[in-house]
């Protein structure tokens, strides 16, 4: 366990997955949490986002460690939102020390010359412009208190090698690495620190559905999250058949740990192995 009592944490794309596990995860640490959503669907996505009971459910997950949590419906394409949501994290709590931009969404997969403008600007909006108005939004506050602090930016594995039918979110997160980069050399002299991480294949509902299923099993009509299962299990050198969001929280919870205090401008792949694999 990392030791973050006193701390505050901030993440987007906090109501489900990934999201309310870091939340979570953080409060275990002992941080008090600002928790964003922007809980609306998008027309070009293959699966549903979040709702306000996904929201209220990371909420009373994180009171139920005995943590403070702030929770606010902000979309991350919007600055002008996440400086609002990051003024009222400040009101209540009065600091900011901790930002996981993990807010996301993936569009309907298809080979790159097929994709049409609105999933292309979605996932760029979201994925990569929406990572840059959170840095945007909260470096201001965290340099203002002092004290350094942590930063970590959710990338992908397709961040760091190319996926057939996701040309355009692998171009997002490939640029997300690309802001981890720059930032952790600009705001270094604040003893502030700027990783990313890189997840593979998470069993989030991002991943586990219908048309994912399908893209994996191409051969079989209708397939199943076990006909894919069969493919996912291959993907892994490590013996699994996906990752938990849990094991990508514990990631984030090492790297902004004091234990992790002279690490910035990594990108740390959290993927069973995958990305190395022959």
């Amino acid at each position: 366990m990392s030791d973050l009592t006193g701390r505050v944490a901030l993440v987007t794309g906090a109501a489900r997955g990934q999201g309310r596990s870091h939340c979570v995860r953080l409060a275990e640490d002992g941080a008090d949490i600002i928790a964003i959503d922007a809980l609306l669907d998008f027309d070009s996505s293959f699966y549903p986002m979040a709702n306000q009971g996904d929201l209220d459910e990371t909420v009373r997950q994180v009171e139920a460690l005995g943590r403070r949590i702030v929770a606010i419906k902000a979309d991350v394409r919007s600055f002008e939102q996440l400086q609002d949501a990051v003024k009222a994290g400040l009101e209540t709590f009065g600091r900011l020390d901790i930002v996981c931009a993990n807010a996301g969404i993936a569009t309907n997969m298809k080979v790159a010359w097929e994709k049409t403008e609105e999933e292309w600007q979605d996932t760029i909006d979201v994925n990569l412009t929406g990572v840059w108005h959170t840095v945007k939004a909260t470096v201001p506050a965290i340099i203002a208190g002092g004290r350094g602090g942590a930063i970590v930016l959710t990338s992908s594995l397709a961040g760091l090698k190319g996926y057939s039918h996701i040309v355009d979110y692998v171009a997002a997160k490939h640029g997300v690495n690309g802001i981890m980069r720059v930032l952790a050399n600009e705001v270094g002299q604040y003893n502030i620190r700027v990783n990313t991480v890189c997840p593979g294949l998470i069993h989030t509902d991002m991943m586990m559905n219908d048309p994912t299923y399908q893209i994996f099993r191409p051969e079989i009509p209708n397939a199943t999250k076990e006909d894919a299962t069969e493919v996912f299990k291959t993907m892994q050198v490590l013996p699994t058949n996906w990752l938990e969001p849990r094991d990508v929280s514990n990631v984030i919870s090492f790297l902004v740990s004091d234990a992790a205090r002279y690490i910035t401008g990594v990108s740390m792949p959290v993927d069973g192995g995958q990305i190395g694999r022959g």
